[in-house]
Protein backbone atom coordinates (compact mmCIF):
# COMPACT_ATOMS: atom_id res chain seq x y z
CA UNK A 1 0.00 0.00 0.00
CA UNK A 2 1.21 3.34 -1.23
CA UNK A 3 2.78 5.44 1.60
CA UNK A 4 3.93 2.68 4.16
CA UNK A 5 5.96 0.16 1.59
CA UNK A 6 9.17 0.35 1.77
CA UNK A 7 11.01 3.02 0.58
CA UNK A 8 7.83 5.30 0.10
CA UNK A 9 6.37 7.33 3.06
CA UNK A 10 7.90 7.28 6.69
CA UNK A 11 10.99 5.27 7.61
CA UNK A 12 10.02 2.25 8.85
CA UNK A 13 11.19 2.61 12.33
CA UNK A 14 9.78 6.22 12.82
CA UNK A 15 7.19 4.24 15.09
CA UNK A 16 9.93 2.21 17.36
CA UNK A 17 8.88 2.13 20.89
CA UNK A 18 5.57 4.30 20.72
CA UNK A 19 2.11 2.41 22.11
CA UNK A 20 -0.83 3.63 20.08
CA UNK A 21 -4.02 2.87 20.13
CA UNK A 22 -6.97 3.46 17.30
CA UNK A 23 -10.51 3.57 18.08
CA UNK A 24 -12.60 2.83 15.26
CA UNK A 25 -11.99 0.37 12.71
CA UNK A 26 -13.43 2.21 9.79
CA UNK A 27 -11.66 3.34 6.98
CA UNK A 28 -9.82 5.80 8.22
CA UNK A 29 -9.03 4.03 11.62
CA UNK A 30 -7.83 0.29 9.81
CA UNK A 31 -5.62 3.16 7.85
CA UNK A 32 -3.87 4.68 10.47
CA UNK A 33 -3.41 1.61 12.18
CA UNK A 34 -1.39 0.09 9.48
CA UNK A 35 0.31 2.63 8.48
CA UNK A 36 1.72 3.05 12.28
CA UNK A 37 2.14 -0.19 12.37
CA UNK A 38 4.28 -0.25 9.44
CA UNK A 39 6.37 2.27 10.61
CA UNK A 40 6.73 0.16 13.85
CA UNK A 41 4.82 1.45 16.40
CA UNK A 42 2.92 -0.91 18.93
CA UNK A 43 -0.34 -0.15 17.69
CA UNK A 44 -3.97 -1.71 18.93
CA UNK A 45 -7.15 -0.85 17.12
CA UNK A 46 -10.13 -1.01 19.28
CA UNK A 47 -14.28 -1.10 18.09
CA UNK A 48 -17.11 -1.68 19.81
CA UNK A 49 -18.58 -4.07 16.95
CA UNK A 50 -16.70 -5.47 13.82
CA UNK A 51 -14.53 -4.32 11.39
CA UNK A 52 -16.29 -2.23 8.87
CA UNK A 53 -19.18 -2.59 11.42
CA UNK A 54 -20.06 1.14 10.76
CA UNK A 55 -20.60 3.80 8.80
CA UNK A 56 -17.66 2.89 6.39
CA UNK A 57 -19.54 -0.46 6.02
CA UNK A 58 -22.71 1.44 4.66
CA UNK A 59 -20.88 3.91 2.30
CA UNK A 60 -21.28 4.26 -0.97
CA UNK A 61 -18.01 4.24 -2.64
CA UNK A 62 -17.97 6.89 -4.89
CA UNK A 63 -13.99 7.53 -5.68
CA UNK A 64 -13.09 10.71 -7.02
CA UNK A 65 -10.68 14.16 -6.71
CA UNK A 66 -12.89 16.51 -8.35
CA UNK A 67 -12.85 19.11 -5.59
CA UNK A 68 -12.45 22.92 -6.07
CA UNK A 69 -10.24 23.39 -2.81
CA UNK A 70 -6.63 22.95 -2.88
CA UNK A 71 -6.34 20.39 0.35
CA UNK A 72 -9.26 18.76 -0.90
CA UNK A 73 -7.91 18.22 -4.08
CA UNK A 74 -4.66 17.08 -2.67
CA UNK A 75 -5.89 14.64 -0.10
CA UNK A 76 -8.71 13.40 -3.06
CA UNK A 77 -5.88 12.63 -5.37
CA UNK A 78 -3.18 10.88 -2.78
CA UNK A 79 -5.92 8.88 -1.79
CA UNK A 80 -6.98 7.57 -5.55
CA UNK A 81 -3.06 6.83 -5.71
CA UNK A 82 -3.36 4.43 -2.59
CA UNK A 83 -6.86 2.75 -3.43
CA UNK A 84 -5.09 1.99 -7.18
CA UNK A 85 -1.74 0.92 -5.21
CA UNK A 86 -3.95 -1.56 -3.45
CA UNK A 87 -6.39 -2.69 -6.19
CA UNK A 88 -5.73 -6.37 -6.24
CA UNK A 89 -5.21 -7.41 -2.48
CA UNK A 90 -7.12 -9.49 -1.04
CA UNK A 91 -10.94 -8.84 -1.81
CA UNK A 92 -10.39 -5.21 -2.35
CA UNK A 93 -10.28 -3.88 -6.40
CA UNK A 94 -10.46 -0.19 -7.85
CA UNK A 95 -13.03 0.14 -10.81
CA UNK A 96 -11.59 3.13 -13.59
CA UNK A 97 -15.25 5.09 -13.97
CA UNK A 98 -15.55 8.64 -14.81
CA UNK A 99 -17.85 11.05 -12.29
CA UNK A 100 -20.35 12.98 -14.27
CA UNK A 101 -22.13 16.02 -11.72
CA UNK A 102 -25.03 18.12 -13.69
CA UNK A 103 -27.55 21.22 -13.19
CA UNK A 104 -30.66 20.96 -15.13
CA UNK A 105 -31.53 23.56 -17.48
CA UNK A 106 -33.43 26.53 -15.46
CA UNK A 107 -31.32 25.77 -12.89
CA UNK A 108 -29.01 29.02 -13.18
CA UNK A 109 -27.46 29.91 -10.20
CA UNK A 110 -26.57 25.54 -10.27
CA UNK A 111 -25.50 25.79 -13.51
CA UNK A 112 -22.79 28.75 -12.73
CA UNK A 113 -21.57 27.46 -9.24
CA UNK A 114 -20.85 23.52 -11.09
CA UNK A 115 -18.97 25.93 -13.84
CA UNK A 116 -16.73 27.84 -11.41
CA UNK A 117 -16.62 24.81 -9.32
CA UNK A 118 -14.61 22.96 -12.41
CA UNK A 119 -12.66 25.88 -13.18
CA UNK A 120 -10.90 25.92 -9.52
CA UNK A 121 -10.91 21.97 -10.02
CA UNK A 122 -8.47 22.22 -13.34
CA UNK A 123 -7.00 25.60 -11.50
CA UNK A 124 -5.47 22.17 -9.01
CA UNK A 125 -4.48 20.32 -12.15
CA UNK A 126 -7.82 17.61 -11.56
CA UNK A 127 -8.95 16.31 -15.02
CA UNK A 128 -12.22 17.89 -14.90
CA UNK A 129 -13.92 19.49 -17.79
CA UNK A 130 -17.29 21.16 -18.74
CA UNK A 131 -20.03 20.40 -21.10
CA UNK A 132 -23.14 20.52 -22.36
CA UNK A 133 -26.07 18.46 -22.59
CA UNK A 134 -25.77 17.79 -26.48
CA UNK A 135 -22.00 16.75 -25.45
CA UNK A 136 -22.64 15.12 -22.38
CA UNK A 137 -25.69 12.95 -24.20
CA UNK A 138 -22.68 11.93 -26.87
CA UNK A 139 -20.18 10.50 -24.28
CA UNK A 140 -22.98 8.80 -22.24
CA UNK A 141 -25.84 7.90 -23.97
CA UNK A 142 -26.77 5.58 -20.90
CA UNK A 143 -27.94 9.30 -19.52
CA UNK A 144 -30.60 11.68 -20.23
CA UNK A 145 -29.16 14.87 -21.41
CA UNK A 146 -31.79 16.97 -23.04
CA UNK A 147 -32.82 19.13 -19.61
CA UNK A 148 -29.00 19.27 -19.07
CA UNK A 149 -27.97 23.15 -18.76
CA UNK A 150 -24.19 22.04 -17.94
CA UNK A 151 -22.07 18.87 -16.29
CA UNK A 152 -18.75 18.62 -15.10
CA UNK A 153 -16.72 15.47 -16.26
CA UNK A 154 -13.68 14.29 -13.91
CA UNK A 155 -12.17 11.46 -15.70
CA UNK A 156 -10.03 10.68 -12.74
CA UNK A 157 -12.07 8.58 -10.73
CA UNK A 158 -13.57 5.62 -9.95
CA UNK A 159 -15.68 2.83 -7.26
CA UNK A 160 -15.24 -0.03 -5.20
CA UNK A 161 -16.85 -1.95 -2.47
CA UNK A 162 -16.05 -0.21 1.08
CA UNK A 163 -16.05 -2.94 3.38
CA UNK A 164 -13.87 -4.60 1.09
CA UNK A 165 -11.03 -1.84 1.51
CA UNK A 166 -11.71 -1.97 5.42
CA UNK A 167 -11.44 -5.35 6.14
CA UNK A 168 -8.21 -5.65 3.68
CA UNK A 169 -6.55 -3.10 5.52
CA UNK A 170 -7.38 -4.28 8.35
CA UNK A 171 -5.82 -7.82 7.67
CA UNK A 172 -2.52 -5.90 6.10
CA UNK A 173 -2.57 -3.98 9.41
CA UNK A 174 -2.67 -7.30 11.90
CA UNK A 175 -0.10 -8.89 9.19
CA UNK A 176 2.25 -5.71 10.29
CA UNK A 177 1.93 -6.45 13.73
CA UNK A 178 -1.52 -4.49 14.94
CA UNK A 179 -4.06 -5.70 17.55
CA UNK A 180 -7.49 -5.80 16.49
CA UNK A 181 -9.94 -5.68 19.29
CA UNK A 182 -13.70 -6.16 17.98
CA UNK A 183 -16.63 -6.20 20.02
CA UNK A 184 -14.45 -3.80 22.37
CA UNK A 185 -16.33 -0.61 23.81
CA UNK A 186 -13.64 1.84 25.76
CA UNK A 187 -13.43 4.86 27.16
CA UNK A 188 -10.80 7.33 26.80
CA UNK A 189 -9.31 9.37 28.74
CA UNK A 190 -6.36 12.54 28.88
CA UNK A 191 -3.57 13.66 30.98
CA UNK A 192 -2.38 10.61 30.79
CA UNK A 193 -3.73 8.79 27.27
CA UNK A 194 -5.17 6.31 28.66
CA UNK A 195 -7.84 3.80 27.41
CA UNK A 196 -10.40 1.62 29.25
CA UNK A 197 -11.58 -1.38 27.54
CA UNK A 198 -15.63 -1.78 29.63
CA UNK A 199 -14.83 -5.68 29.65
CA UNK A 200 -11.89 -5.11 31.70
CA UNK A 201 -12.90 -2.48 33.67
CA UNK A 202 -11.73 -0.96 36.23
CA UNK A 203 -8.30 -1.46 34.18
CA UNK A 204 -6.86 0.89 32.02
CA UNK A 205 -4.19 0.98 29.28
CA UNK A 206 -1.72 3.62 29.14
CA UNK A 207 -0.34 5.03 25.63
CA UNK A 208 1.93 7.48 24.50
CA UNK A 209 -1.27 8.58 21.54
CA UNK A 210 -4.92 7.97 21.49
CA UNK A 211 -6.22 8.60 17.99
CA UNK A 212 -9.88 8.88 18.14
CA UNK A 213 -11.63 7.75 14.64
CA UNK A 214 -15.39 5.97 15.55
CA UNK A 215 -17.02 8.15 13.39
CA UNK A 216 -20.80 9.21 14.98
CA UNK A 217 -19.65 7.48 17.94
CA UNK A 218 -16.73 10.03 18.57
CA UNK A 219 -18.44 13.41 20.11
CA UNK A 220 -19.35 10.98 22.88
CA UNK A 221 -16.48 9.20 23.23
CA UNK A 222 -14.46 12.53 23.45
CA UNK A 223 -17.08 14.28 25.98
CA UNK A 224 -16.44 11.42 28.59
CA UNK A 225 -13.22 12.73 28.55
CA UNK A 226 -13.81 15.92 29.33
CA UNK A 227 -12.85 17.11 25.60
CA UNK A 228 -16.11 18.90 23.69
CA UNK A 229 -16.06 19.06 19.46
CA UNK A 230 -19.11 20.02 17.36
CA UNK A 231 -19.94 17.15 15.42
CA UNK A 232 -23.57 15.96 14.57
CA UNK A 233 -24.32 12.61 12.99
CA UNK A 234 -27.06 12.65 10.38
CA UNK A 235 -28.89 9.66 8.57
CA UNK A 236 -28.00 9.15 4.98
CA UNK A 237 -29.49 6.49 2.43
CA UNK A 238 -28.76 4.31 -0.30
CA UNK A 239 -30.29 1.60 -2.24
CA UNK A 240 -29.06 -1.52 -4.62
CA UNK A 241 -30.73 -2.08 -7.77
CA UNK A 242 -30.78 -5.46 -9.51
CA UNK A 243 -31.20 -4.33 -13.40
CA UNK A 244 -27.84 -3.41 -15.11
CA UNK A 245 -26.53 0.07 -15.51
CA UNK A 246 -23.49 0.74 -17.68
CA UNK A 247 -23.00 3.81 -17.82
CA UNK A 248 -20.62 6.89 -15.90
CA UNK A 249 -21.11 7.46 -12.15
CA UNK A 250 -23.37 10.40 -11.92
CA UNK A 251 -24.77 13.25 -9.37
CA UNK A 252 -28.09 15.09 -10.24
CA UNK A 253 -27.41 18.05 -8.51
CA UNK A 254 -30.75 19.41 -9.38
CA UNK A 255 -32.47 16.43 -7.89
CA UNK A 256 -29.68 15.73 -5.05
CA UNK A 257 -29.30 12.54 -6.13
CA UNK A 258 -26.23 10.08 -7.13
CA UNK A 259 -25.55 6.70 -8.81
CA UNK A 260 -22.82 4.31 -9.99
CA UNK A 261 -22.63 1.09 -11.46
CA UNK A 262 -22.73 -1.93 -8.82
CA UNK A 263 -21.78 -5.45 -9.44
CA UNK A 264 -25.43 -6.26 -9.28
CA UNK A 265 -26.65 -3.79 -11.07
CA UNK A 266 -26.90 0.02 -9.59
CA UNK A 267 -26.35 1.69 -6.96
CA UNK A 268 -27.61 5.17 -6.01
CA UNK A 269 -28.58 7.37 -3.02
CA UNK A 270 -27.90 10.43 -0.76
CA UNK A 271 -31.53 10.69 0.96
CA UNK A 272 -30.06 13.18 3.59
CA UNK A 273 -32.14 13.52 7.02
CA UNK A 274 -30.58 17.27 8.26
CA UNK A 275 -31.40 16.03 11.85
CA UNK A 276 -28.75 15.17 14.35
CA UNK A 277 -29.04 11.41 14.87
CA UNK A 278 -28.47 9.63 17.93
CA UNK A 279 -25.44 7.17 17.22
CA UNK A 280 -26.97 4.43 19.34
CA UNK A 281 -30.59 4.51 18.57
CA UNK A 282 -31.33 5.36 14.90
CA UNK A 283 -32.99 4.02 11.98
CA UNK A 284 -31.12 1.67 9.64
CA UNK A 285 -33.70 1.52 7.06
CA UNK A 286 -34.45 3.50 4.05
CA UNK A 287 -37.14 5.98 4.14
CA UNK A 288 -40.14 5.31 1.91
CA UNK A 289 -39.86 8.82 0.48
CA UNK A 290 -36.34 8.24 -0.04
CA UNK A 291 -37.19 4.94 -2.28
CA UNK A 292 -39.38 6.99 -3.78
CA UNK A 293 -37.72 9.89 -4.50
CA UNK A 294 -34.78 8.03 -6.06
CA UNK A 295 -36.57 5.98 -8.01
CA UNK A 296 -37.99 8.93 -9.71
CA UNK A 297 -34.63 10.61 -10.74
CA UNK A 298 -33.08 7.15 -11.76
CA UNK A 299 -36.03 6.52 -13.96
CA UNK A 300 -35.71 10.07 -15.29
CA UNK A 301 -31.99 10.55 -15.86
CA UNK A 302 -30.57 7.09 -16.47
CA UNK A 303 -34.05 5.43 -17.84
CA UNK A 304 -33.40 2.65 -15.00
CA UNK A 305 -36.54 1.29 -13.23
CA UNK A 306 -35.06 0.36 -10.17
CA UNK A 307 -35.66 -3.52 -8.93
CA UNK A 308 -34.50 -2.52 -5.09
CA UNK A 309 -32.36 -5.52 -4.05
CA UNK A 310 -31.33 -3.45 -0.41
CA UNK A 311 -31.73 -0.24 0.79
CA UNK A 312 -30.58 1.09 3.93
CA UNK A 313 -29.35 4.09 5.91
CA UNK A 314 -26.06 5.11 7.17
CA UNK A 315 -24.46 8.18 9.76
CA UNK A 316 -22.25 10.79 8.62
CA UNK A 317 -21.04 13.20 10.50
CA UNK A 318 -21.45 17.13 10.37
CA UNK A 319 -19.26 20.13 11.45
CA UNK A 320 -19.94 23.77 11.36
CA UNK A 321 -17.72 24.89 8.33
CA UNK A 322 -18.09 21.15 6.51
CA UNK A 323 -14.20 20.66 7.15
CA UNK A 324 -13.57 17.42 8.69
CA UNK A 325 -11.59 17.39 12.74
CA UNK A 326 -8.31 16.04 12.17
CA UNK A 327 -5.70 16.44 14.79
CA UNK A 328 -4.80 17.08 18.67
CA UNK A 329 -7.39 17.61 20.97
CA UNK A 330 -5.70 17.09 23.75
CA UNK A 331 -2.12 16.05 25.05
CA UNK A 332 -1.65 12.56 23.04
CA UNK A 333 -5.04 12.85 22.11
CA UNK A 334 -5.89 13.14 18.58
CA UNK A 335 -9.42 12.91 16.43
CA UNK A 336 -10.06 12.11 12.88
CA UNK A 337 -13.91 12.55 12.24
CA UNK A 338 -16.70 14.78 10.38
CA UNK A 339 -16.15 13.82 7.19
CA UNK A 340 -19.51 15.25 6.17
CA UNK A 341 -20.21 12.29 3.72
CA UNK A 342 -16.63 12.50 2.28
CA UNK A 343 -14.56 10.24 4.78
CA UNK A 344 -14.18 6.73 3.12
CA UNK A 345 -13.30 8.57 -0.38
CA UNK A 346 -10.48 10.74 1.16
CA UNK A 347 -9.71 7.25 3.83
CA UNK A 348 -6.32 6.27 2.48
CA UNK A 349 -5.02 10.24 3.01
CA UNK A 350 -6.37 11.36 5.97
CA UNK A 351 -4.99 7.84 7.60
CA UNK A 352 -1.85 8.85 6.90
CA UNK A 353 -1.95 12.08 7.78
CA UNK A 354 -3.23 11.90 10.87
CA UNK A 355 -0.74 8.69 11.55
CA UNK A 356 2.31 11.13 10.21
CA UNK A 357 1.06 13.71 12.51
CA UNK A 358 1.40 10.85 15.75
CA UNK A 359 4.62 9.95 14.90
CA UNK A 360 5.77 13.72 14.59
CA UNK A 361 6.30 13.66 10.86
CA UNK A 362 4.15 15.87 9.99
CA UNK A 363 2.44 18.68 11.63
CA UNK A 364 -0.77 18.45 10.49
CA UNK A 365 -3.37 19.78 8.08
CA UNK A 366 -3.96 23.52 9.22
CA UNK A 367 -7.69 24.10 7.49
CA UNK A 368 -8.69 21.04 9.74
CA UNK A 369 -7.30 21.81 12.99
CA UNK A 370 -9.78 20.70 15.76
CA UNK A 371 -8.71 24.13 17.70
CA UNK A 372 -10.60 26.22 15.21
CA UNK A 373 -13.46 25.18 17.27
CA UNK A 374 -14.52 25.96 21.00
CA UNK A 375 -16.60 22.70 20.93
CA UNK A 376 -19.87 24.25 21.90
CA UNK A 377 -20.87 25.61 18.34
CA UNK A 378 -24.36 25.57 17.38
CA UNK A 379 -25.08 25.08 13.48
CA UNK A 380 -27.24 23.15 11.18
CA UNK A 381 -26.75 20.28 9.25
CA UNK A 382 -26.20 20.77 5.29
CA UNK A 383 -25.74 17.82 2.52
CA UNK A 384 -22.35 17.10 1.94
CA UNK A 385 -22.21 16.97 -1.45
CA UNK A 386 -24.56 19.74 -2.46
CA UNK A 387 -22.65 22.61 -4.75
CA UNK A 388 -22.02 25.73 -3.28
CA UNK A 389 -23.48 28.89 -5.17
CA UNK A 390 -22.19 31.88 -4.90
CA UNK A 391 -24.29 33.53 -2.15
CA UNK A 392 -22.67 30.59 -0.45
CA UNK A 393 -26.47 28.69 -0.31
CA UNK A 394 -26.02 25.27 -0.74
CA UNK A 395 -28.35 24.72 -3.98
CA UNK A 396 -30.57 21.73 -4.56
CA UNK A 397 -33.91 21.24 -5.24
Amino acid sequence: MAGRDPGAGVGSAAGDGMRVAVVGAGAVGVTTAYDLAVAGADVTLFDKGEVASGASGRAAGVLYDAYAEDIDAELGARALERFRTLSGTGDFSFVECPYVMLAREGDDDLAEAIEGAAERMRVHDRDVETVDGDDLGVRFPSLRTDDVAVAAVARNAGWTDPESYVTTVADLAASAGAEIRTDSAVAVSTAPPDVAVASEAPVTRRFDAVVVAAGAHTKRLLATAGVAVPLKPYRVQALVSARRFGGPMWYDASAGVYARPHPTGLLAGDGTVPVEADPDDWDRDADDWFLADVGETLRERAGHDPDVKRAWAGLCTATPDGDPLLGEVADGVLVAAGWQGHGFMRAPATGEAIAEQVLGEGGGIAQFDPGRFDGDEEFEISEGMAVETDDGAEKRS
